[in-house]
């Protein structure tokens, strides 16, 4: 099915469903609908077409997802801005992709005011503020006539355009079309067994692919209500899995952390939850534990932006049997694992993951060069690392340039981050390598201990004495305040490394 045609087909079936609880108002599939046909028609009057781009800057609102749909209606782009970027960050990134509608969010007006070189003919619209200079969101709305949708865009047209994070250089833009989130939806949907009776709590953000479409925008297509949290704040996110008896919800490892150093979390009913997803290549065991404690399921779910991003997952029932695996592959993809060669390694030997299927996008936007280094025979190169057992279930184990190669022995560094954050005296930790004239590289744990915390250097490397190889154990320690991080969250493994390099610089 058309993305376009989702919403309409419940609209239809269910009008009066909530689709959308947002600020303490139901949005129902009929007037979600009319919505997206009113943004539809504002996106055409201000003369986005087939391969024209409407960008988004804000939190999650209706409105931002009525954009999504309205850009599949009219074989468009969609374009959502991490919030959290510089407005410089933002200018590389419109630069590289103008967009010709560019809707912002009241609170994030001022980060475009240092926006230079944009096309005059750009429509700026201000949802929800009045300001010289731009159109006020309702007044957008009404400009448009009726549109019919593009009946030529299909499954390879693009819709989706999401920059990655940019950790080790400029930020790529991943094209994702039509079909593919379409075979991305119905990944999800067997991942969590999704039915129209589902009720899904968002707390991610919705600029990342993640957020989007782990969850979102799957559940919309199975006609679930979707409850959007503009931001996340753990108490909020306990209230409404409480008070709207949630059933399904993502997180990530922070997001995981906050929820469980509430003092909520221990009396808070999750009764209604049959599972807690959570994205992200690596998750603390600790983690996992503590949610299996409160009773709920957690699995978890692996991919990347270029794979829409759902490319393998546990379900409900593995989550017990298979703690620490990031799962299977998904229902439209497959996994091997390759050597330095290329070559298939069998299981249990450790290789960069392969990803292929229908969910994988279509290339980096103007950049033919990283698009056709990304993929090996239609096989997308992740540059993570990992191995998979007899069953096929996938473990990760970090990427591929974070190995380090100590002595020709290679070291994971999420295998020591796990033994590092079960450490009670410490809030963060990573490692990375270091050049060291006897070795080649070292490995050196940097740690951000918690509050009134003051762990020693030696108490550190106490911790893996007979629990790992002595040639993987960390042989220097650096203490920070905090940790270096992407605007997603991501470690910055690139600054840490500088950092242990030049220890003067922490």
């Amino acid at each position: 099915m058309r993305v376009s045609q989702w919403i309409g087909r419940h609209a239809a079936a269910t009008p009066r469903k909530c689709a959308i609880r947002y600020g303490g108002k139901d949005l129902g599939y009929a007037d979600f609908e009319a919505l997206i046909g009113r943004a539809a028609a504002a996106l055409a009057a201000a003369g986005i077409g087939r391969g024209g781009c409407a960008a988004y800057l804000g939190c999650n609102t209706p409105e931002m997802l009525a954009l999504f749909f309205a850009c599949a209606r009219l074989g468009a782009l969609f374009m959502p801005l991490n919030w959290r970027l510089a407005a410089p960050e933002h200018q590389q990134m419109l630069d590289d992709c103008p967009p010709a509608v560019l809707v912002v969010e009241a609170p994030f007006l001022e980060q475009t005011d240092t926006l230079r070189g944009l096309p005059n003919a750009l429509r700026r619209v201000a949802l929800g503020s009045s300001r010289a200079g731009w159109q006020d969101w309702q007044a957008f709305l009404a400009a448009g006539g009726a549109v019919p949708d593009d009946a030529e865009a299909g499954a390879d047209t693009p819709l989706l355009i999401c920059y990655t994070s940019g950790s080790t250089g400029k930020p790529k833009g991943v094209l994702l079309s039509q079909g593919a989130i379409d075979a991305n939806a119905d990944n999800s949907v067997d991942m969590h067994g999704m039915t129209a009776d589902d009720r899904v709590l968002t707390v991610l953000p919705m600029f990342h692919v993640g957020g989007l479409n782990i969850q979102t925008t799957p559940a919309l297509r199975s006609g679930c209500t979707v409850v959007l949290m503009p931001r996340f704040e753990a108490e909020a996110a306990l209230d409404i899995i409480e008070r709207d008896r949630i059933s399904l919800t993502l997180v990530v490892p922070a997001v995981a952390d906050m929820l469980l150093a509430s003092p909520r979390w221990a009396r808070t009913d999750l009764s209604s939850l049959r599972m807690m997803s959570i994205g992200s290549s690596i998750v603390p065991l600790r983690i996992i534990e503590a949610v299996h404690a409160r009773g709920v399921p957690m699995t978890q779910v692996y991919g990347a932006t270029e794979t829409c991003p759902v490319a393998a997952y546990l379900k409900r029932d593995e989550a017990l049997r298979k703690i620490g695996s990031t799962g299977r592959a998904a229902l439209h993809c497959r996994l091997r694992i390759a050597g330095p060669d290329g070559a298939e390694l069998p299981a249990g030997q450790i290789g960069e993951i392969l990803v292929k299927g229908a969910n994988l996008m279509s290339g980096y936007w103007r950049n033919p060069q990283a698009s056709a280094a990304a993929f090996d025979d239609g096989w997308y190169r992740s540059e993570d690392m990992g191995w998979l057992d007899e069953e096929g279930f996938l473990t990760v184990v970090g990427r591929k340039k974070e190995m380090i190669i100590s002595g020709g022995e290679n070291i994971y560094p999420a295998e020591l981050e796990n033994v590092l954050v079960e450490c009670e005296d410490v809030l963060e930790a990573a490692v990375v390598g270091r050049s060291d004239p006897r070795w080649g590289e070292i490995a050196v744990a940097v740690i951000v201990p918690k509050a009134g915390r003051q762990p020693a250097a030696a108490d550190i490397l106490k911790l893996f004495d007979g629990r790992l190889a002595r040639y993987k154990q960390p042989k220097d320690v650096v203490f920070l305040e905090t940790l270096p991080k992407t605007a997603l969250g991501k470690i910055r493994k690139d600054e840490l490394r500088r950092l242990v390099t030049h220890p003067a610089a922490a």
